[in-house]
């Protein structure tokens, strides 16, 4: 019970912590970004054309961001270059999909805003390829 009330931490539970979080994440990001290739043909004409890229563009953008920077933020490789395109990613959805709402609609994408910000600042961790090469 005292540890459970304590404000201390390992070096060990840091980096378990920031492993599963990482991984967590990441893999439901990427089902995200998976399930956007499965409808690539019927969502590329109805997606949102953000900054007048068109809506092919800004879709093959965001599956790059949801898909492949997940990879990377799963393996641990780039952390945190990963989650700057996944964070722009999801804060153009919350911005332009759900119009801030934060607790309504865009409460999935709030939640994992938040979560790849804290992977940017925070980094990858010891358990990651990145923490492995250095």
């Amino acid at each position: 019970m005292k540890k459970l009330l304590s404000i201390s931490y390992s070096e060990w539970s840091f980096n378990l912590a920031l492993f599963v979080l990482r991984v967590g994440v990441g893999i439901l990001l990427l089902m995200h970004g998976y399930n956007k290739i499965e409808h690539f043909d019927t969502m590329k004409n109805t997606f949102l054309n953000f900054l007048g890229m068109g809506s092919t563009t800004s879709l093959i953008l965001s599956i790059f961001a949801e898909l492949f920077c997940s990879i990377f933020i799963i393996l641990g490789l780039f952390t945190r270059l990963a989650a700057i395109p996944i964070i722009i990613d999801l804060t153009v959805a919350l911005w332009k999909i759900h119009h801030f709402n934060f607790f309504g609609d865009g409460e999935k994408a709030s939640l994992y805003l938040l979560a790849f910000i804290a992977i940017l600042l925070v980094g990858p961790g010891k358990a990651s390829v990145d923490g492995m090469r250095s």
